[in-house]
């Protein structure tokens, strides 16, 4: 993976930790030299990781819609921003630009976010990893609800299993970098039509 999309909260959250693990994952791509492509952002989590890319000499690329800029909370300091005129549309750009997704902790926004490009892989639009950076355990309930899903036959296990799930930034990535993709249909009742 030479870029990588990472959806994130414009929050900090209420534990420090998710900072610590947002800053220890943009040193990390700047490290391996893989680009970040992100909200555009410079507030929250989204500033933390974009930041600490920069200043470990990485490559940046931020995409926001004109609106969010107009109100001053775009990051000027990119390597490039890129304004545009809809949230589709810069989520459509954000996929362009990214040979594999992250989430760290977040809101309804990041959530939106990963379930589509998720939806996305199920539907086999692409074939790019998925990984949750699981902080102090920010998404468990969320993969339990999940495999609630699945075990009523809402999601297949191939699609369930199509994100990696790993506490540590160095374990998701050398997972995201192994990751076969997902090759099965989406649909699971279609002898019951």
């Amino acid at each position: 993976m030479k870029t990588v999309c990472v959806y994130c909260g414009s929050s900090f959250g209420n534990n420090p930790v998710y900072s610590e693990v947002a800053r220890e994952l943009g040193q990390t791509l700047a490290e391996r030299q893989i680009e970040l492509i992100y909200g555009g952002g410079r507030v929250g989590l989204m500033g933390v990781v974009a930041d600490a890319v920069l200043a470990a000499g990485g490559r940046v690329q931020g995409v926001i819609p004109q609106a969010l800029a107009d109100r001053e909370v775009a990051h000027h300091g990119l390597t490039q921003l890129h304004i545009v005129q809809s949230m589709h549309d810069r989520k459509s750009m954000m996929a362009d630009l990214s040979e594999g997704f992250i989430a760290l902790p977040g809101g309804i926004g990041t959530l939106e976010e990963l379930f589509e490009i998720w939806t996305w892989a199920q539907l086999g639009i692409h074939s790019r990893p998925i990984g949750l950076l699981n902080i102090a355990g920010y998404f468990d309930r969320l993969l339990e609800f999940l495999t609630h899903a699945m075990r009523e036959a809402f999601l297949k296990p191939a699609h369930h299993q199509a994100a990696v799930v790993s506490a540590s930034v160095a374990d998701l990535l050398e997972q995201m970098q192994q990751s076969p993709p997902v090759n099965v249909g989406k649909w699971l009742d279609q002898d019951q039509r």
